[in-house]
Order: C-alpha cells, then sequence, then structure tokens
C-alpha cells in the first residue's frame, strides 16, 4: 500500500488492538470471522467495492452505505471498525479490501494471543504451507477454483481438524476456501507474517541440513535480535540438498552459509 491507503490502515490497526484490548479470546474470534464475512461480500461485489472505497464521495455517504449494509448482522464491535474503514481514505479500490483482510487475520491472531497459542499459530501455518509445496495432488485439489469453497474448507477441515489450533483451523481454512488471487501455500505465509507483526516479530525462514539444538536455535535467534533490531520467529526447514550449512531467508534478504554455496563459489572461481 502506499500514501493514504498506508496511513489509513496504520489507523485501522490501531483501533483493532483499542477494540480488543481486554476482551476474550472469544470476542476476537467472533471479529476475525466477522471481517472475512465482510471481506467475501465486499470482494464479490466490485460496485460496492468501489463505493465504499470512492474518496469522491463524502466519507458520510461511505460512513451510511457500510451502516445500512451491515447494522444487525455483525457485532458493534466489527461494525464501528468496518465503518471507520469506510470512512477512511484509500489509494486504491482493492487497498480497502486488503485492509479488511488483514485485520481479520490480526483479530484472530490476537485471539491465538489470548489463548497463548500465537507461537503455535505461526508454526501452523508455516508448516502446513511446506507441505501443500510438496504435495502437488494436495496443492491441486486445495486451489481447484472450479471447487466450490465450502468443498475446499470441507477437504482442510478433514485434514486438519483436531491437529491443529482452533486459531490455525480458521486461517488454513479460510486460505483454501477464498485464496484471493493467491496460491495457498502463498497465502499461508502471508497470514504468518501478520500474525508475526502483532508482537513485530520477523519470520526467519532457516534451511539445515541437520536439526538444530535448542542451544543452537536459541544462539541463531539471539544473533538476528541482535542485527536487526526485531524479536524473531524462527521457521526451521531441513534440506538436505544443503549438505551442510544454513540458509537464512528473511523478507527478500537470503543469508547464504551453506556448504553447496560455498562449493559453487569455488567453481566459479576456478572456471574463471
Amino acid at each position: 500500500m502506499r500514501g493514504a491507503s498506508r496511513a489509513s490502515l496504520s489507523a485501522a490497526k490501531e483501533r483493532l488492538a483499542t477494540a480488543l484490548a481486554g476482551g476474550s479470546s472469544a470476542e476476537a474470534s467472533r471479529v476475525g470471522d466477522e471481517l472475512f464475512a465482510v471481506l467475501g461480500l465486499v470482494d464479490r461485489e466490485p460496485g460496492l467495492r468501489r463505493s465504499l472505497s470512492d474518496s469522491s464521495l463524502d466519507s458520510s455517504a461511505r460512513i451510511g452505505l457500510a451502516q445500512a449494509l451491515f447494522t444487525g448482522k455483525i457485532s458493534a464491535t466489527t461494525l464501528e471498525l468496518v465503518t471507520a474503514l469506510a470512512g477512511s481514505r484509500w489509494s486504491e479500490a482493492g487497498d480497502l479490501t486488503d485492509a479488511i483482510e488483514e485485520l481479520a487475520v490480526l483479530a484472530i491472531a490476537e485471539a491465538a494471543d489470548g489463548l497463548g497459542l500465537l507461537d503455535e499459530l505461526e508454526d501452523e501455518l508455516f508448516r502446513f504451507a511446506r507441505i501443500v509445496q510438496g504435495n502437488p495432488g494436495l496443492r491441486a485439489a486445495l486451489s481447484n477454483q472450479f471447487v466450490p469453497p465450502e468443498a475446499r474448507a470441507s477437504l482442510v477441515r478433514a485434514l486438519v481438524s483436531g491437529k491443529v489450533s482452533e486459531p490455525g483451523l480458521r486461517l488454513i481454512t479460510q486460505a483454501a476456501a477464498y485464496p484471493r488471487g493467491r496460491s495457498l501455500d502463498v497465502g499461508l505465509e502471508h497470514y504468518a507474517h501478520l500474525a508475526a507483526d502483532l508482537r513485530e516479530r520477523l519470520v526467519v525462514e532457516v534451511h539445515v541440513a541437520v536439526p538444530l539444538g535448542e542451544e543452537q536455535r536459541g544462539r541463531l535467534a539471539a544473533a538476528l535480535v541482535s542485527g536487526y533490531g526485531h524479536d524473531v520467529h524462527l521457521n526451521i526447514v531441513l534440506d538436505p540438498e544443503l549438505i551442510g550449512g544454513i540458509t537464512v531467508r528473511i523478507g527478500d534478504e537470503l543469508i547464504n552459509g551453506s556448504v553447496a554455496s560455498r562449493l559453487a563459489e569455488l567453481r566459479r572461481h576456478l572456471a574463471a
């Protein structure tokens, strides 16, 4: 997002944090579910999306439209968030729906945090994304847009119910049923990053040739915290192609300390 949209999203996130502060995990879950329901409607109706985000319309008109649509259908907390979003300025219509989605994920993450499950939630989203990446048949089944959303949601529930937390099930099901133009694994990674943002943590993907012990994980996390000035959440991936060493990816940055990379560099020097 840029310009007005970025400022509007920042204000919306502060409003969400205030609305959920001191509340129960059940309330946060309900707000997340209701925001996802609002997102579904606004995503399906391009005209509505344009009307709610059109800065040429007076903000009171956009707020009035949101109130007319959603009063009595969602909780007062969610209605306040949605009307505030409608009254905000957006650079593009799609930025409004992206903001609704982000608030929904953050609400579910807040519910997980209240239950002491935020670390578990981030791990579940990352692990399921890796499973989908490594299983073309499963990826095809869960990404087939000719299969109705509820059928994809039912498949997810059959696969992971009882194996992941309730917040994890909510977000995995949402990502599979309503991908919003993303592949499932990319959608899950996006949700994992948003969940990490709740604590202003960096998501770090670490590929290793052999498992890391707790002491090694602690040292690596401490080094990354020192280097980047943020708390980190480590996602560890066993990757036998490394031969030895590790690679660390933070966003678009890759720190490559693998034996394979050093061998490749040596070959380049020998061929020069």
